[in-house]
């Protein structure tokens, strides 16, 4: 459903001020709940990336298994095909005319087995290839399993937080979203542009000891008034952020 957006006339300076510093207030509530998740949605989705790829790499080493086998039992056959044909040449020679016949047969009994030789190369080759091969697979499964202990740790640890924080946040997202509806566009936008440059989230931050609450530097005592006064929107000139005083902190409340 679209928002629908005070006009800006409607509400004073200093209910403003209040609205931003409440959002505020809410979207840190909203921070802490994410730190408290820390790194674990973006560890999960690093887990799963890997065991992806990891699945990704044992399949095709399997395929290449697969196909080695194959080539294996291909050159057995070759060589069981030689090896009939060197038994067909040997008993053709028992039955010769002349030397001739006898040596030409003699010539490709000779080539069978060499063929034969080539073949036992081949299938050699391919068996160490094979267990280069499954060496690795083996080396794969283990990450593997590994790795899925992990993910599954990490997603219960991240379920166990986002169901102990889950009504939480939801009441605090609709809590946001009800304050950014009597915040003007622009200065919800510039609220949300402080908040995303910032390092701690802190768009609207108190006067404290004359000093701003954000980055420290100190506030001019003509400034300070003109703070108090809540009759403008006042940013701290060294950091950017939306300043208020300390009687609005004290008023306000989640």
């Amino acid at each position: 459903m679209e928002k629908v957006k005070t006009h800006e006339s409607e509400i004073s300076v200093e209910e403003r001020l209040r609205a931003l510093y409440g959002l505020q207030l809410v979207d840190s509530e909203i921070d802490k709940i994410k730190t408290l998740r820390g790194e674990l949605p973006l560890e999960v989705q690093d887990l799963e990336d890997e065991i992806a790829g990891l699945e990704t790499r044992l399949g095709n080493l399997r395929e290449a298994v697969s196909t080695l086998d194959k080539s294996v039992q291909k050159k057995f056959n070759e060589i069981a095909e030689s090896e009939a044909l060197i038994k067909k040449y040997e008993e053709q020679q028992k039955n010769v005319r002349n030397n001739r016949e006898f040596d030409s047969l003699s010539k490709e009994i000779e080539y069978q087995n060499l063929e034969i030789e080539l073949y036992n190369k081949k299938i050699k080759e391919f068996n160490m290839q094979i267990e280069d091969k499954k060496a690795v697979i083996a080396e794969s499964e283990a990450t593997l399993a590994d790795r899925s202990s992990d993910l599954e740790n990490k997603r219960a640890e991240l379920d166990k937080i986002i169901s102990d924080t889950q009504k939480e946040e939801e009441g605090l997202y609709k809590k946001s979203e009800k304050i950014e509806a009597v915040i003007e566009e622009r200065l919800l936008a510039a609220y949300k542009r402080i908040r995303s440059n910032a390092r701690n989230g802190l768009a609207v931050v108190p006067v404290q000891r004359d000093a701003c609450g954000g980055c420290f530097n100190q506030i001019p005592p003509q400034r300070q008034l003109d703070i108090k006064s809540r009759k403008k929107i006042i940013v701290c000139e060294y950091c950017g952020r939306i300043l208020v005083d300390d009687e609005i902190i004290k008023e306000s409340s989640l």
